[in-house]
């Protein structure tokens, strides 16, 4: 995943939310970038790329101050709860 199309997503898809005890799982992590890559049209690398990119940049699934925001955000909500819609 190159440095640009994993920030991108980050940028777009998530705020800081210092409260946050537990931030985003492993789970919501993968559907929320696969959600941004949806909406977005771009090709979406491997679940392996993505934990690498996340390591790189010092985020833990489930143990981060990371809270969805955003198009992807709605789509991943959406999705996940169809009766919502």
């Amino acid at each position: 995943m190159s440095a640009t199309h994993f920030d991108d997503f980050l940028r777009d898809s998530t705020n800081s939310d210092p409260g946050s005890e537990k931030g985003l799982n492993s789970e919501e992590l993968f559907s929320l970038y696969t959600s941004w890559c949806l909406l977005n049209a771009c090709p979406q690398e491997s679940a392996d790329n993505l934990w690498q990119a996340l390591d790189a940049r010092c985020i833990v699934p489930g143990r981060n101050a990371l809270a969805m925001t955003g198009p992807a955000a709605a789509d991943y909500i959406l999705a996940s709860a169809p009766g919502l819609a």
